[in-house]
């Protein structure tokens, strides 16, 4: 009697496949109600052990890995293992500025090496809930018996900003995205009205999507006029992105992937037809600050990422049916699509990406795993991308997934050679005095009304300088003009029309 294992009979014992998907989130209308991140993790891991079809699954796992975010507790991934049967012989930490990618990877990598065979990748965040008990002063204590750090903790090496950037505001996320935005404007020759048609219009997109996506947090449909002007539902954060075109992180969601090998797989008595085959799992390290990027719309990085992945997989992705790009800002969604060479009138989610779906901090990857390896159970031979950004489009990560297993097996690692060759950086000037051309600009808005123009621009000697005004007059024309391309003078960091 065939077992539908026979079919993979030819392919190494030790291949990653993923098993079992969980998803958790909770009603986000009670202060002082439902479980605190731990508590969701958990019911994401025990979800995923019951997709699998053998929850007993969980009490095996030798290897649990854990992306670091605003919660805090020493050894997240054992806290989740014992409460759902299990103390794994290895627990990982990654922190923040390493891509969420790198947690798949290290599984993949593991098990190849014969290192581990059941392990589970998890996270997630309860920053709604938080914010609904700070709003009504109620205090919450969630204690937990914490007792010991992970075995392994991944940090990034190098940092990904520069100290102007720091001095400029630039460590904002949307202050940087809406400066990368500017400049992939300009290299378009759109203005600045068409600009904001084009962002509202992408955004409305990702909302009707969101409202057929069954785990999103925000499944109202927005309008492309809604979304483009603000309002006191959509207040203005960097031009030209309001509110509802920036990640949503007060969500209360968690996300579990269940990975084994082949063998365990077979040996847990796991159904084939639960099975999807990592088949691209790629991911960058290497990092330049914004401000010193000669081409401040492109991102060779991810570029180098999809054409491994083309070449690997025979055929372009545009190809692939099912795409979730990461979305925390149009621009990353944006600069992507032309990295990938992705269509650039495309709707690349499955969600409604980080503004709609949700998108708590440092976990989106996991959501967004979860929701496509699930998509593919159900559109069995064909193919699902995920990516992944770290930083301000500072370290990518590419994963192609399939319930068919390639030919060519799993491509995984760390392309950092490949991205630094191809991409061009200019010094920065960090006490530049002078002259300088416009080459990004944004105006950054804060809840009391006050706004603050930043621009990035290149000195007369090729160096690169960022610089602010907080004059009203220059937010004025910021927000109104053109000012690509426009002469500036700078002095200590601040700069005048």
């Amino acid at each position: 009697m065939s077992t539908g294992w026979e079919r993979y009979r030819h392919l190494d014992p030790r291949t990653p496949v993923v098993v079992g998907v969980g998803w958790a989130d909770q009603p986000s209308d009670r202060a002082g109600q439902g479980v605190d991140a731990l508590g969701l993790m958990v019911r994401a891991a025990q979800a995923a052990g019951a997709d699998s079809g053998d929850g007993s699954i969980l009490a095996r796992l030798d290897r649990v890995a854990v992306p670091e975010g605003t919660r805090r507790y020493r050894d997240a991934g054992r806290l989740v293992a014992r409460r759902v049967g299990g103390d794994p012989a290895q627990t990982v930490s990654v922190a923040l500025g390493i891509p969420q990618q790198a947690l798949f990877n290290g599984c993949y990598e593991a098990m190849q090496a014969g290192r581990s065979e059941r392990a589970l990748i998890v996270g997630g965040e309860a920053a709604g809930r938080e914010a609904r008990a700070r709003r009504a002063g109620i205090a919450q204590s969630d204690p937990v018996d914490d007792d010991r750090d992970p075995d392994e903790r991944q940090v990034p090496a190098g940092g990904m900003v520069d100290a102007a950037e720091v001095a400029a505001g630039m460590i904002e996320p949307p202050v940087a995205y809406a400066l990368i935005d500017s400049a992939l404007r300009g290299a378009e020759g759109c203005d600045p009205g068409q600009h904001r048609d084009r962002i509202a219009d992408l955004w409305s997109s990702f909302s009707r999507v969101a409202a057929g996506f069954s785990g999103a947090a925000f499944g109202t449909v927005r309008g492309p006029e809604w979304l483009r002007e603000p309002s006191a539902d959509n207040r203005p954060i960097a031009f030209p992105y309001n509110k509802w075109h920036c990640s949503q992180m007060y969500v209360d969601q968690a996300a579990a992937v269940l990975v084994s090998t082949l063998r365990a797989a077979e040996e847990d008595g796991i159904r084939p037809d639960r099975l999807v085959f990592p088949i691209v799992a790629l991911q960058c390290s290497f990092t330049v600050p914004v401000m010193r990027r000669r081409a401040l719309h492109r991102w060779p990085a991810m570029e180098v990422l999809g054409r491994a992945a083309t070449r690997h997989l025979g055929a372009p992705l545009d190809e692939i049916p099912h795409v979730e790009v990461y979305s925390c800002f149009p621009a990353a969604v944006r600069v992507q699509q032309r990295a990938l060479d992705l269509p650039v009138d495309g709707v690349p989610t499955i969600t409604g990406g980080m503004a709609f779906a949700g998108g708590p901090f440092n976990n989106f990857v996991l959501q967004s795993s979860v929701a496509m390896i699930d998509r593919l159970r159900r559109y069995r031979g064909d193919r699902g991308l995920v990516t992944t950004v770290s930083g301000f489009l500072s370290k990518p990560g590419l994963a192609v997934y399939s319930t068919e297993p390639s030919a060519a097996g799993l491509l995984t690692g760390d392309l950092a050679e490949e991205a630094e060759a191809v991409t061009a950086a200019v010094p920065a000037a960090a006490e530049f005095h002078g002259p300088a051309r416009i080459v990004a600009y944004t105006v950054g808005f804060d809840r009391g009304g006050g706004r603050r123009t930043v621009v990035v621009a290149d000195t007369p000697s090729g160096n690169r300088c960022a610089a602010v005004s907080d004059e009203p007059g220059t937010a004025d024309r910021a927000t109104t003009e053109d000012l690509l391309g426009a002469t500036v003078t700078v002095g200590a960091g601040r700069f005048g029309l």
